[in-house]
């Protein structure tokens, strides 16, 4: 008899580490950059909140929209490597324009083509993940490929912190100069993300015979659908954390101490996800997720109410244990849901439904804190009561539905769903 590995994550497949391995070198150059990305808008450049939901949403939407065609093609192609470099290469490309941009029609752009690259490499990597490890080991292996990306993403908001300590005083707003020195450091690790999957990462086809399949819901049956459409519910009113920083911004915080929050937050994130989706793995999805959305509901709340830095801080530091406990969970039920020939249009279809929502929802809590027009809006607080609201819809639909269970199978020792 196999005696099992006292750690498991020893046991997972190189891919696994090799696809971590890039995603935080490019989360490090990434978070750098767009976290203070709404500040520079803002601060330097004067635009107001409701332009800057307008860019951040047509940003997501536009990602989203190409994550369904190529994780069809990766489906079609029975190849998922390449497309996912070809997405990480594009977005390295684009990083080094961020330094010349002046206006917030030029950042649009520039952030558009960002988001084309992320669109390009999600689904294919997500359905690399996939298809590399057992159904009982997702969890696990979505869960430590999140704790990476999100370590970067802290790393690299450090980073950022230092160059704004090291250009400017603790106490002020975001100053351009020190802006353009940030997108010039983050063009290092945006390079070596992309060299690092190219060379590390061995290409693992899916399981079955090749197929041609369409765009469509039907193959990814009910249980997806329903299951999208509960999701798809609480992403409206999950607006761009643009809006998160800009919140703490209105509370009085400096760039230099949101950066700081920022580092902290992923940080949790990234301590809590591993264990999340192994935990995940030995008592059920839907309990992570649920207890991560109710969660989300009432640091929402919170963020409506707040008053002072200080509750900024904690609220902030309580989103990471969220976005560790549902983020990497929730990807790793959708491979549950689906069958493995159609993964990469799964979570192709999962992401462009999910990033076609954001532009609603940043334009919606763009518009309900600074108005149009003559109209001034809500104020800050309204974005986050609407998100709250939300939430609380997709908590009660989550705990009525009951997911058909999926049929299991075994294909050449690894266990499908």
């Amino acid at each position: 008899m196999e005696q099992k590995s006292k750690n498991p994550i020893r046991d997972l497949h190189p891919n696994i580490w090799a696809v971590s391995l890039t995603s935080f070198l490019m989360d490090i150059s990434s978070e750098m950059v767009l976290n203070i990305l709404p500040l520079f808008l803002s601060s330097v450049l004067g635009v107001r909140t409701n332009i800057i939901g307008i860019i951040e949403g047509i940003a997501e939407a536009t990602s989203s929209v190409l994550k369904v065609f190529s994780g069809w093609l990766s489906d079609k192609l029975r190849s998922r490597k390449w497309l996912a470099v070809t997405g990480y290469a594009i977005s390295a490309l684009a990083k080094p324009f961020f330094y010349f941009a002046n206006t917030w029609s030029s950042i649009g752009a520039i952030r558009w083509a960002d988001r084309v690259g992320k669109g390009v490499r999600t689904a294919p990597r997500d359905a690399l993940v996939a298809d590399t490890v057992k159904h009982e080991q997702r969890g696990l292996a979505f869960g430590l490929h999140r704790a990476a990306d999100t370590a970067g993403a802290m790393i690299g908001i450090l980073i950022a912190a230092l160059v704004v300590w090291k250009f400017q005083s603790a106490g002020s707003s975001l100053q351009e100069s020190t802006f353009r020195t940030i997108v010039l450091v983050s063009i290092i690790p945006a390079i070596l993300a992309v060299i690092s999957l190219a060379v590390m990462t061995k290409e693992r086809k899916p399981k079955g015979e090749a197929k041609a399949p369409r765009i469509s819901f039907k193959g990814l049956g009910k249980n997806f659908l329903v299951f999208m459409i509960i999701v798809g519910i609480f992403d409206l009113g999950n607006s761009s954390d643009a809006f998160l920083v800009l919140r703490a911004q209105d509370r009085g915080m400096s760039a230099l101490h949101i950066l700081l929050m920022l580092a902290v937050f992923n940080l949790i994130y990234a301590l809590i996800s591993t264990p999340a989706g192994f935990i995940s793995d030995k008592i059920g999805r839907k309990k992570l997720i649920l207890g991560g959305w109710t969660m989300y509901a009432l640091i929402y709340l919170g963020f409506a109410l707040a008053q002072n830095a200080i509750h900024i801080w904690l609220l902030y530091m309580a989103y990471g244990l969220y976005y560790g406990m549902a983020y990497g969970t929730a990807k790793a039920m959708l491979s549950d849901l689906v069958p493995e020939d159609l993964r990469g249009t799964a979570y192709g279809t999962y992401n462009a439904i999910l990033g076609i929502l954001d532009f609603p929802a940043s334009l919606i809590a763009g518009l309900l804190w600074s108005g149009f027009g003559n109209w001034k809006g809500f104020g800050p607080s309204a974005p986050f009561y609407f998100g709250a609201s939300l939430a609380a819809i997709a908590i009660v639909l989550m705990l009525l539905w009951k997911p058909s269970k999926p049929q299991i199978k075994v294909v050449e020792g690894t266990t499908t769903v």
